[in-house]
């Protein structure tokens, strides 16, 4: 009988893992969260054989959970399950402790086929993820500016990338408006930008969106 967090703030995404998990294991135990906060919380009072867990959610996102769980010591196995197609953002959640990225737009098969490698200890990476870090390996000494953004401010950019007002990001990524101000500042200081139209083009350019 295995043990499935399911994190996402969205119920209806919920109830959906719930349903091809529940075709194929039988028997499993289901906790759900709609934030970090509350992935946080239950990891400590519960033991779960895996965390599949959205990329973005209200208060920490899914990579700042990711990082707490290590630096608490708690070994669970999380699989990211994001809106975000594969990139350089799946690569950051592999190497932030994630044992697996899927999009959201993956199949029930292929989501099946990512949860029991997981749950064997092994790593989920697709033939692209696999690729692009092959490249990384290649050429460890070639950072793109963008690389050295925390999570939250690459997460901003690609917001940015796609045209959103920092109004429109703060709704997105449930923060308030100065903190996505603060992030855009930040974003622009540390990428050496003055304004939104770089960020947009620079995203577009480095097919970050």
């Amino acid at each position: 009988m295995k043990r499935f967090l399911l994190a996402d703030d969205h119920q209806a995404i919920r109830n959906g893992v719930k349903q091809i998990i529940e075709n194929r294991f039988d028997g499993a135990v289901f906790g759900e969260a709609s934030n970090g906060v509350e992935v946080l919380k239950l990891v400590r009072d519960q033991k779960w054989d895996i965390i599949i867990m959205d990329m973005d959610m209200p208060g920490r996102n899914g990579l700042e959970v990711i990082v707490q769980l290590s630096e608490q010591g708690i070994k669970i196995p999380v699989l990211m399950f994001s809106m975000h197609a594969e990139g350089l953002l799946a690569i950051r959640a592999l190497k932030s402790g994630a044992a697996g990225y899927l999009t959201k737009d993956a199949s029930g098969e292929e989501m099946i086929k990512a949860i029991e490698l997981v749950l064997t200890g092994k790593k989920y990476i697709t033939q692209f993820i696999a690729e692009r870090l092959a490249e990384q390996l290649e050429n460890p000494f070639d950072k793109a500016p963008h690389e050295i953004l925390s999570g939250r401010e690459y997460q901003t950019l690609i917001l940015f990338g796609k045209g959103k007002t920092v109004s429109e990001i703060a709704g997105e990524l449930s923060l308030g408006v100065p903190t996505i101000s603060t992030y855009r500042a930040r974003i622009l200081e540390k990428m050496n930008m003055n304004t939104n139209a770089e960020m947009i083009s620079y995203a577009i350019k480095n097919n970050l969106v």
